[in-house]
């Protein structure tokens, strides 16, 4: 059931966060061209010399991978911002990053300062390092666990519809010319303004309100809201039950995290998708899209057109996986995604290879590049932050989207800074070695993965306990020694803490 404020929360959210994100992914494409001449005619300006090809080659690189280093520093203190902000006031306080950002870069090319853009897309990674945290942190947490993959899904459809709106305004008739290129930067503007009018109307997170808060009264409120009825007791009494084995427990630490025995495959399985969602190469086809279609023989006139139909590609898949996830589930949708993108990615290696020698080889590349992205965002593009906000407990998921942030941006800043000298050392073979990780992700999480929809917290544990070599009970036990106390002190501390939040006697 999709209340109205459930739909207006998630694509709110959303614009103002994840659609950012896929936005500055491919801006960064269509003007490549006039921003390295740009780089050039500053470096000569001030040292009276042209700047020489390898220096550029790096500049440029650096331009487009520093977003990712911003992101890494976005993911390192997500954690403390959403325990003592709330994961809605993180989104709006966020929004200070993206318009400082948007700033620097629509006004470096005035300043004559390449070094305000490189800034600017700092600043601007460290936005979205914030927000691909906060943003499935909070849908997962607004959203019943029967819609719960589909709500998830949103953040992965805006990215797609992120990058798609680049490559729009990136077209020569609209902002891709040499004088207007500062344009597509200033736009970012726009959806923090709509996000910053808009979510403050919404609720905070209910299940963080209920057990970080300890507001019951705000909780109960928020749930209706999100709901959009009057009975919600059901739906607090299963947070409640969470909250009577954790009552006492206290936020958790990366550190802790890790030394945690009980969650030890769970932590491992969002390294693997995380690093395998950045590492499988589709960054580098964004990044660098339409260096790769010139190298297939398109003609230079027609590749900001071709690159158009990726983005809209890219967002037909994600809004299908969006449908189709609470039927097919997350497993099949992840692993058959990556499975396919190996065979692609194994049929572009010989496309490119043999490109000269037929005419028609060209077209299969761009056949095999639509298909590597619709064969992503069909279950890779999205599950794994579905997954994060699935494994952990409460206490648990600030610190294990912290781990996955930092796997994600890491991983995210390689591609980005190594795909070009990839390229020129394999030329051709450079995709075999993306398809080597997808073999391995897909493979690792045919044995590893459970089937995770439709299901609790204690059900997912349950899953992987038998992998940690521990029981439930012993999960629940052990998570923090020291910790906790009895669960008759547990039971008679929770109902006075509830009745002090002016819960209903229904809902207890």
């Amino acid at each position: 059931n999709w209340s109205g404020s459930l739909i207006v929360a998630s694509l709110t959210g959303a614009f103002g966060s994840s659609f950012l994100y896929g936005y500055n992914l491919s801006v960064v494409n269509a003007p490549a061209a006039y921003i390295k001449k740009f780089y050039n005619e500053t470096w000569e300006r001030r040292y009276g010399f042209s700047v020489d090809e390898s220096t550029l080659t790096l500049l440029w690189s650096i331009t487009v991978s520093i977003f990712a280093i911003g992101g890494l520093v976005g993911a390192i203190i997500v954690t403390p911002i959403v325990k003592f902000f709330g994961r809605k006031c993180t989104l709006l306080l966020n929004n200070v990053f993206a318009v400082t950002a948007a700033l620097l870069m629509s006004f470096s090319f005035l300043a004559g300062s390449f070094e305000m853009l490189i800034l600017g897309r700092i600043i601007m990674g460290v936005d979205a390092g914030i927000s691909l945290s906060a943003l499935p942190m909070y849908l997962s947490e607004i959203s019943p666990k029967e819609i719960r993959g589909s709500l998830g899904q949103v953040t992965a459809i805006f990215i797609c519809i992120g990058v798609f709106t680049g490559q729009v305004l990136g077209l020569p008739e609209i902002f891709g010319q040499e004088s207007r290129w500062p344009y597509l930067f200033g736009a970012i503007i726009v959806p923090s303004l709509i996000q910053i009018v808009i979510l403050p109307f919404l609720p905070e997170s209910p299940r963080y309100l209920l057990l970080e808060k300890h507001n019951a009264s705000k909780a109960e409120k928020a749930f209706q809201t999100f709901l959009g009825k009057d009975d919600v007791s059901h739906e607090v009494e299963e947070v409640l039950a969470e909250s009577r084995v954790q009552r006492n427990t206290k936020l958790v630490s990366v550190l802790q995290l890790l030394r945690t025995h009980a969650v030890r495959w769970q932590v491992i399985t969002v390294v693997v998708t995380m690093g395998c969602y950045q590492l499988c190469g589709l960054n580098a086809i964004w990044y660098y899209t339409n260096n790769i279609f010139s190298e297939a023989g398109i003609n230079h006139e027609t590749i900001p057109y071709v690159t158009l139909s990726t983005g809209a590609v890219e967002t037909v898949a994600a809004v299908f996986s969006g449908l189709v996830i609470e039927r097919l589930g997350r497993r099949p949708l992840l692993i058959g995604g990556f499975g396919l993108m190996v065979v692609f990615f194994a049929v572009l290696t010989v496309s490119l290879t043999l490109q000269k020698t037929v005419h028609w080889l060209p077209y299969l590349s761009i056949f095999c590049i639509l298909a590597i992205i619709a064969s992503f965002c069909i279950g890779p593009g999205g599950i794994p932050f579905v997954l994060t906000g699935e494994f952990f407990q409460q206490s648990q998921r600030p610190a294990a989207f912290m781990i996955a942030g930092t796997v994600n941006w890491l991983s995210n800043f390689a591609v980005g800074l190594l795909f070009p000298f990839i390229q020129g050392g394999l030329q051709t073979y450079c995709f075999l070695v993306f398809a080597a990780i997808c073999f391995a992700g897909a493979t690792y999480l045919f044995f590893v993965l459970p089937e995770t929809k439709n299901k609790t917290l204690n059900e997912i544990s349950q899953a992987f306990a038998k992998r940690n070599k521990v029981s439930l009970e012993m999960q629940e036990m052990n998570h923090y020694p020291g910790e906790r106390k009895s669960s008759a002190e547990q039971e008679s501390n929770f109902t006075s803490s509830v009745d002090n939040g002016e819960t209903k006697k229904g809902i207890v």
